[in-house]
């Protein structure tokens, strides 16, 4: 079940938004939009010339408008499609068929390179001049308050492959129209069918990487402000949120708390800020990890006949089950290196529902937030257990959403069993490597900067580990991609452990 804190949450959510449709009906002024932006800043130059023709020699003073040399792009701010022309009280006039706004976008830029000490800028766009190279933009921003056009199915595979790339998407709905989320949500729905969008837990590095963001404020027409914990919703690529989507409007160009917006839903500008600068944060961060992330390993047996040999099958559930796609590649080569078991290269994914599990000695799984196991693969997995398999499990990058999650359905599978530590002698840290130290992540030592020994937790049924769990992330350092935010194992003592895991798995 969901802690009570995040039904609260949702159901804040869903109050708010849902008081706000009923005033979608109505044409709605969106007072932001008659905001220019900046004019771009210039610079004037002294300089001496000769006067024009007739003399007198003496040279004149003169001054001249340079340009300044622009800082590197990071965001581009997409303008979906042109604009048209109508005829309104009887004259040909401009009007734009998606009509969008600068002002956040550039306050937030200008504010993060303050904060941040950067210097970077925003552009703006189309999806035809688009390179779709994401070492050109790393960041691409749509916003609207009218229902977002329908992509044709060739951008969708530009923005597609853009993401896979290492891109990040940021969609944003001015004001918090619901014409625009609607629209939106079936859009990134069409982008990425087999992935689901879901709000992002509040231990995510999105409300943490420079600025801990609790609660922001939240403000609905000319209402009083009301506080919740920070709310966003993502699509992810590994561990990073590659598509950002907020329903409510991430105000950082308006001062909504003294101009209220009739007919918007607005963070407070000063949390919008913040939460603006931690997306730009996590965006920099991830760039390397990004763009590593593109390069896809292969399981090179995954065609063949499964032979007498050890193959991993990795739990399929309901969250985010396959955040570290990279890993057990690596952590395959690794074993073949470092022990005289018969690995074939291939993966299984296992559901849990079905007779698969039973298959493998050993089943791994893992995620980054919240999931929940059926009646039916409760039964199995608790058969499986009882019939002497192993479930390995750790958290990706530490996280602490799937680590309540796992302990709670653990608990439903086993619910007079307790997780414990795995002692160090235990022959788990004994063969093929004797391990009794381990390094951490820095995102991990700076948590807790005094660990240096492994940390598992287990179960014992018979007299052997039947359960082996990590709070600390396995997957990250198997994957052997830096990754910022990942609390887990650095990359060898990660891998050292991992054989170890696997060999007392098939070994008892």
């Amino acid at each position: 079940m969901l802690s009570r804190s995040r039904i609260s949450l949702f159901l804040l959510i869903a109050v708010v938004l849902a008081g706000f449709v009923s005033t979608t009906t109505a044409a709605f002024d969106n007072p932001k939009a008659r905001k220019p932006p900046r004019a771009k800043p210039h610079r004037r130059s002294a300089g001496e010339s000769l006067p024009p023709l007739p003399l007198p020699a003496t040279p004149l003073r003169r001054s001249e408008r340079k340009r300044q040399p622009a800082p590197p792009a990071l965001i581009g701010m997409i303008t979906l499609t042109g604009p048209r022309f109508v005829i309104k009280d009887g004259r040909r006039v401009r009007a734009d068929q998606f009509p969008t706004t600068q002002i956040d976008i550039e306050r937030m830029t200008n504010y993060a390179n303050r904060r941040l000490g950067i210097h970077y800028r925003y552009v703006s766009t189309t999806l035809k001049k688009f390179s779709w190279d994401p070492v050109e933009l790393p960041l691409l921003y749509i916003t609207g308050w009218t229902p977002m056009p329908k992509l044709s199915d060739e951008t969708l595979d530009n923005l597609r492959r853009y993401i896979y790339d290492g891109g990040t998407l940021i969609v944003h709905a001015q004001c918090g129209r619901a014409e625009f989320v609607r629209t939106a949500r079936r859009e990134i729905a069409r982008l990425f069918p087999d992935r689901q969008l879901s709000p992002i837990d509040t231990d995510s590095p999105l409300f943490r990487s420079y600025f801990r963001i609790t609660t922001m404020r939240v403000r609905k027409d000319h209402e009083p402000f009301k506080s919740m914990p920070p709310y966003l919703e993502a699509i992810y690529m590994g561990c990073r949120p590659a598509v950002i989507f907020s329903p409510i409007d991430l105000n950082c160009g308006w001062n909504v708390a003294r101009n209220p917006i009739k007919g918007g839903i607005l963070y407070h500008q000063d949390d919008a800020l913040a939460l603006g600068v931690n997306i730009i944060t996590c965006a920099l961060a991830n760039l390397k990890y990004a763009r590593a992330f593109a390069s896809e390993k292969i399981y090179h047996q995954q065609a063949q006949k499964t032979r007498d040999e050890l193959v991993i099958g990795q739990i399929v559930h309901n969250g985010d089950w396959d955040p570290t796609p990279h890993a057990l590649p690596n952590l395959m080569k690794f074993i073949t290196a470092n022990t005289t078991l018969n690995v074939q290269f291939k993966r299984a994914q296992v559901n849990l529902a079905d007779k698969s599990a039973f298959d493998h000695v050993a089943l791994y799984m893992t995620g980054l937030r919240d999931f929940k196991f059926s009646q039916a693969e409760i039964a199995r997995l608790r058969t499986y257990l009882a019939s002497g398999g192993v479930l390995v499990a750790d958290a990706a990058a530490g996280r602490k959403a799937f680590d309540v999650a796992f302990r709670r359905e653990l608990k439903r599978v086993l619910p007079k069993a307790e997780l414990k530590p795995v002692a160090l002698d235990s022959p788990l840290f004994e063969s093929p490597f004797k391990i009794r130290t381990v390094d951490y992540t820095d995102a991990a030592k700076a948590a807790h900067p005094n660990l240096n020994a492994p940390s598992l937790l287990g179960i014992y049924i018979d007299g052997s580990l039947a359960v082996i769990y990590s709070t600390h992330s396995l997957g990250n350092g198997w994957e052997r991609i830096p990754y910022a935010y990942n609390i887990g194992y650095a990359d060898n003592d990660a891998l050292r452990l991992g054989v170890n895991i696997f060999a007392y798995a098939v070994t008892h």
